[in-house]
């Protein structure tokens, strides 16, 4: 469909001001449009200034307010993408803004869960925690800095987006399953790494049988070197995952699981 060209009008500071409502992301969630009421209060500043007649403002608004789920951090992506759409385009790219938004919900989430979401966040995670462990303050320093790139990160990628978001992610679209999966796999050999180097668990159970004392860590290091770390890990993934039980209980139940296997001499 030809859609109607108009000067924008948008400016660096409305979109920076975007970003920055942006961030109650997931806080509006609901099961009937899940983020929509956040991308509303995010791109009304925006769309105000877009549509000067309170009639066009509310066709818009109505229609940001449908269905639109993806993960917050590279939803910017998206949300300063549709931006630019509207700027240019106004009322005749509605529809069009709604089929690129829910066109990449699916695909960039991917991306964002696995690598924004999961994998740095556990890899220097796990670092700063090694660090804190061997007394070096380092490991704060650098979740800190973390953080603040993130926070950078994530309000400049409005500004990407409305440059030239439509652009970037139609024409590599195409590419985001395959490079999806390549860091999924490189994040897993990551963790995998680190995991012995961050959990530190064994077992101090013995059998004795007359002169005898067989060890039963030796024989599971014979079997698989950090065999009680994965199978920690695996379990808490699994209560995490399937089970979706909070985060909260599941740091109780290790400390319990600490407390009685230290009384016990079964954990060391």
């Amino acid at each position: 469909m030809k859609m109607s060209k108009q000067t924008p009008v948008l400016s660096k500071k409305d979109l920076r001001n975007a970003s920055c409502r942006w961030f109650i992301g997931p806080s509006t969630f609901n099961y009937e449009t899940q983020l929509a009421p956040s991308v509303v209060f995010a791109l009304y500043p925006s769309l105000r200034k877009i549509y000067k007649d309170d009639d066009d403002l509310i066709q818009s608004i109505n229609n940001h307010y449908k269905y639109f789920n993806t993960n917050p951090w590279v939803a910017s992506l998206v949300l300063g993408a549709a931006l630019a759409i509207e700027d240019e385009n106004g009322l005749d790219a509605l529809n069009t803004v709604q089929d690129f938004k829910v066109s990449l919900m699916g695909p960039l989430a991917g991306i964002g869960d696995t690598i924004l979401w999961a994998m740095i966040p556990t890899i220097f995670g796990s670092i700063a925690a090694y660090m804190a462990q061997e007394g070096s303050p380092l490991g704060v320093y650098l979740w800190t800095a973390l953080t603040i790139g993130f926070f950078f990160v994530r309000t400049r990628l409005f500004e990407v987006g409305y440059k030239q978001g439509v652009k970037m992610i139609t024409e590599f679209g195409k590419h985001l399953t395959i490079f999806t999966e390549a860091v999924s796999v490189l994040g897993l050999m990551v963790v995998g790494a680190i995991l012995p180097s961050t959990i530190a668990l064994t077992t101090g159970i013995t059998f004795k049988s007359g002169d005898v004392v067989m060890e039963i860590q030796p024989l599971l290091d014979v079997i698989l070197p950090a065999l009680l770390p994965v199978i920690l890990v695996a379990i808490i993934y699994f209560l995490m995952s399937k089970k979706k039980i909070k985060m909260m209980t599941i740091i109780l139940f290790i400390i319990i699981l600490a407390m009685v296997g230290a009384a016990t001499g079964i954990l060391v």
